[in-house]
Order: structure tokens, then sequence, then C-alpha cells
């Protein structure tokens, strides 16, 4: 049995760059982005995997980090609110963020990035109800959501605009032309 102070090599790519840490086996992953890796945009509220404010992307998909132990994402790639952003320029759903105030005290809005995120890759072109459904596991104090949505849709416009002939029937990464 562990005395605690046993630390575990791992690797992971953190927003494209290859990061190695030493971690204890109950390091959460929140904590080893935060203090083993100095990305501190992602933030731990509850630590119940209930606020969503720790949300980040593993292997594209959005996961609580304050639930998931570091030693278990070795090898994976990870997405934090720090790697949204490319070469400089704001993600789409950045860009709608601001653009829609889709946040006040911004403590919500790194999960709800990262969420907003993975929902509009797999959905480009969502109903009102699918965004309210998609955002339900991230809760913010400050908004009311109203902005949050319209940043969520505001965002999808901007991803078409960015990848013209994407709807909902042809996903990313197709133009809906056929052969």
């Amino acid at each position: 049995m562990s005395d605690g102070t046993t630390r575990y090599a791992i690797t992971l790519v953190v927003n494209g760059v290859v990061r190695e840490a030493a971690v204890p086996a109950r390091r959460l992953l929140s904590d080893c982005l935060r203090h083993d890796l100095g990305l501190t945009g992602t933030h731990v509220g509850c630590e119940h995997g209930v606020c969503g404010a720790c949300t980040v992307l593993l292997d594209g998909e959005p996961v609580r980090s304050c639930l998931t132990f570091a030693v278990t994402v070795d090898g994976h790639e990870i997405t934090t609110v720090e790697g949204l952003a490319k070469d400089g320029e704001l993600s789409p759903v950045q860009r709608a963020f601001t653009e829609c105030h889709g946040l006040q005290c911004g403590f919500c809005t790194p999960g709800f990035l990262c969420t907003a995120t993975a929902f509009l890759r797999d959905n480009p072109v969502p109903t009102d109800e699918e965004v309210l459904v998609a955002v339900s596991g991230n809760l913010c104090r400050c908004t009311g959501y109203q902005n949050i949505v319209k940043a969520v849709h505001r965002a999808a416009e901007i991803q078409a605009e960015i990848q013209p002939g994407l709807t909902a029937e042809t996903g990313p990464g197709e133009s809906g032309r056929t052969a």
C-alpha cells in the first residue's frame, strides 16, 4: 500500500505540448494542471464534479478534472482553456463569449468554454434546447445564462463563417459536397 509519498511519472500532451510530471497516485488532474504544470486557467469550484468550472477536454471530450486522477490520463491529450486559442487568435467560442458578454466574474468561464467547444464540434447548428442541455452541467452564479446561450449560438455562426458548408448534417471536417 502506498504511503502517499510515492510519485508516479506521467506524460501528457497538454494544449499540444508534451508535458511530464511526477504525481502522487491520488493527485487530481485539476491539481496537476494548476500546481504541477502551472496552468491556472482550469478553475476548481465545488470539488465534487457538480459546478463544471474544472471542465477540460480529455482526448476531445469534456471531463471534470476535479474527479479525474492525473495518473489515469497518462499518455492522453488534454486541452485546457489556455489551449483553445490558436496562433494568438481567440477560438470562435472565446470570441463569441466576449462579443455576447457571456461572462461576468469569469470563474466558471473556462469550463463553459471547454464544454461549448466540444458541443459545437459535435453539433455545429444547435437549437436553443440543445444548447441549454449542453451547458446544463456548468453552473454560473452571475449571468443568468441568457448571454451564455447567445454566445454558444454566436460561436456556431462564427464557426460556420470560418468553415463554410458546415451544417448539422455534414458535421466538422466535411463540406457537404458529394464526390
